[in-house]
């Protein structure tokens, strides 16, 4: 009898467990990654920039290339800057073809708890449905929004590593040709692209100012050091796959506001609440060191013997306890955080010798003070070593401050693909 009641609960154990692994879903083992990101600000101040448009009855497409693949995606807008509720008429995203068009049979409709439109609230992000789509990992893909009131683009990333396109008039959301449209270099609302990937699958967030961001290098090219490094990473053939996102603003600074909220007041949204993260390069702290000595030319006139900054002097003290701050509050969320040196700045429009050896402190103290998980030198691959202060010849894309495609590629290659894989897996694993 008790061998017949032992058998009997055997099989119902391997029925019921075979039905329960069967009913598990398909995604069971996976978890929604950022594959692509922007860092979203209010349009910048700087005089000479072309007013931020403003759309009504148009579409724009904006053209992205993830950094990891997958079949299902999903996109996140933002409304962190607008003082008024945001409608999107329609939404869709599609494989990117040539210039605005799309490949024909690859438009998704965007759907939000359902519906086809949706207006978010000023200061509010929104996440899309999930569509299946096959997302390539590095290829490009289009986002596109209709927006049909009168709408000021007060959430912006002035410099896209990828034209976008703004139709004539009407919803041109779902077309695969987008005819006559302008062409600019930014992004609007657009903070996330994401994918469902693998549990061990993660997102590497390159935190910055323009140095990140990718001035100096050509649009279109992905020549910036996270692009760079996205693809030393893919070379490799390697698990886990890990996105390399960007969160550059030209013009950032760590203490203070200007060209976007300062690194300490962002980085919440665009760290901590991105999906996914696991590791975090930090190259930030050379606006702060060198804005308050920035002297402008005014319109038809002479140089200012005093710029708008010159309140503003920080100390190497003031950006180690910044850099600090950050470094604790991502720990906080089990993300490591690896220091990328200051790159040299000799010959730039705002240098000093003053601000030179805050430089020279601050990269002293990355290099040896233990605070990161790790450290990138990115000081020493890009520096004349007959002339430290400043950038290798042809490593500068002419201004002395900014990298040329050559100077990113030696940042990109600085980076140890083994520290940070291994940094990187040992954090996915807590």
């Amino acid at each position: 009898m008790l061998k017949t009641l032992s058998r009997a609960v055997l099989v119902f154990t391997v029925i019921v467990g075979s039905l329960t692994a069967a009913a598990a879903p398909a995604d069971a083992h996976k978890h929604w990654v950022s594959a692509w990101s922007a860092a979203m600000h209010t349009p910048l101040p700087f005089p000479g920039l072309p007013p931020s448009p403003v759309f009504e009855n148009q579409t724009v497409r904006m053209i992205v290339r993830p950094t990891i693949g997958g079949e299902r995606v999903r996109i996140r807008l933002s409304n962190a800057f607008g003082t008024s509720p945001l409608k999107i008429g329609a939404a869709h995203i599609a494989i990117a073809a040539q210039d605005a068009k799309t490949v024909p049979g690859s438009d998704r409709t965007l759907t939000f708890g359902g519906g086809s439109s949706i207006t978010i609230p000023p200061g509010a992000p929104v996440l899309s449905d999930a569509v299946d789509l096959h997302v390539s990992q590095s290829s490009e893909i289009a986002v596109s929004l209709f927006l049909p009131d009168k709408t000021p683009s007060s959430t912006v990333h002035f410099w896209g590593q990828h034209k976008s396109y703004i139709s004539e008039t009407g919803d041109q959301s779902g077309k695969a040709e987008m005819p006559n449209a302008t062409a600019n270099g930014s992004w609007y609302w657009l903070a996330n692209v994401e994918v469902l990937a693998p549990d061990q699958a993660g997102a590497i967030v390159t935190f910055g100012d323009s140095i990140t961001d990718g001035v100096g290098a050509n649009q279109g090219d992905y020549t910036d050091w996270p692009d760079l490094l996205a693809n030393r990473l893919t070379g490799e053939n390697a698990a886990p796959a890990l996105a390399v996102i960007n969160e550059g603003i030209g013009g950032n600074r760590i203490l203070r506001d200007g060209a976007g909220v300062s690194a300490l007041a962002r980085l919440d949204r665009d760290v901590l609440a991105q999906p996914g993260v696991v590791s975090m390069i930090v190259l930030e702290g050379i606006n702060d060191i060198g804005w308050p000595h920035m002297k402008p030319k005014l319109p038809n006139g002479p140089i200012m013997k005093e710029g708008p900054f010159a309140g503003e002097l920080v100390t190497a003290q003031e950006l180690i306890v910044g850099l600090q701050q950050i470094i604790e509050r991502a720990h906080e969320h089990g993300i490591r955080v690896f220091g990328a040196t200051l790159t040299p700045y000799e010959g730039a429009d705002y240098y000093s010798e003053d601000g030179e050896a805050t430089r020279q402190a601050v990269n002293q103290w990355i290099r040896t003070s233990g605070a990161f998980d790790g450290v990138f030198d990115f000081d020493a691959a890009v520096r004349d070593p007959t002339h430290p202060g400043q950038f290798r010849e042809g490593y500068h894309s002419g201004d002395h401050l900014h990298p040329s495609a050559i100077g990113y590629k030696a940042m990109a290659n600085a980076i140890d693909l083994a520290m940070l894989r291994r940094m990187v897996t040992s954090s996915a694993k807590k």
